[in-house]
């Protein structure tokens, strides 16, 4: 039988590649503002739900007191590491329940094409925390990564109904007014694992306004470890 030569070998890798790339769609790292066309099941999907000052047109509104939240440069922070990254901008005056339900659709869509719940994190700042809660609390799902962040405030004891499961990190500025999200996993008992840090910039709810390292990196090992 004749041998195949070290160039017609290289050529069917480079073909098999090509082909893996085309169904695969995106790689890894990926940053998408809508939801993808194409899904690759062996890769790590992350939503990004911002702040309520970013809902409408402008990506980079200025908050009096907090400066401008660069959504931009966050966005870019984010995808810059081994997940692809869903960060939608939300319309004004967004209905938190319906987005949520938004959320969770988009779980399952995934999900449904073969990704694994333990490769799926919904991660939130603030009003786009509280979405990401009640999303992750109508899935119930006990692989979900969940990640809030400055988060956690007077809503929670309205809504006794949003309970979390699976795994939760939290991470909170000392100098800001949304602090600890202990009392919401006191009564979230599917939560398997969860995480808090406490982060101290003096920058009040400003701190997550930008892609300060001090947030960014542990959130990116938190997505990245091991599960």
């Amino acid at each position: 039988m004749p041998s195949i030569g070290t160039g017609v070998i290289a050529l069917f890798l480079a073909i098999g590649f090509a082909m893996t790339a085309n169904i695969a769609g995106a790689r890894a790292g990926t940053l998408f503002t809508a939801f993808p066309d194409l899904i690759n099941p062996g890769e790590k999907y992350v939503f990004y739900s911002h702040g309520f000052i970013v809902e409408g047109t402008n990506e980079t509104p200025v908050h009096p007191r907090f400066g401008t939240y660069d959504f931009p440069a966050i966005k870019a922070a984010l995808s810059a590491s081994d997940f692809n990254l869903i960060a939608y901008h939300r319309p004004a005056s967004t209905d938190p329940g319906a987005w949520a339900d938004k959320l969770a659709m988009d779980v399952h869509a995934l999900i449904t094409v073969g990704v694994p719940t333990r490769n799926i994190t919904l991660l939130g700042f603030s009003r786009g925390g509280m979405i990401t809660a009640m999303a992750s609390s109508k899935l119930a799902m006990p692989d979900l990564n969940t990640i809030l962040m400055a988060s956690c405030g007077g809503w929670i004891n309205a809504r006794p109904d949003i309970r979390l499961a699976g795994r939760v990190l939290s991470i909170y500025e000392t100098s800001d007014r949304f602090g600890t999200c202990q009392p919401l996993i006191g009564h979230s008992k599917a939560v398997t694992s969860f995480t808090e840090i406490a982060i101290s910039t003096g920058k009040e709810h400003g701190a997550f306004f930008t892609p300060r390292k001090v947030w960014v990196e542990p959130v990116l090992r938190w997505i990245s470890a091991e599960k």
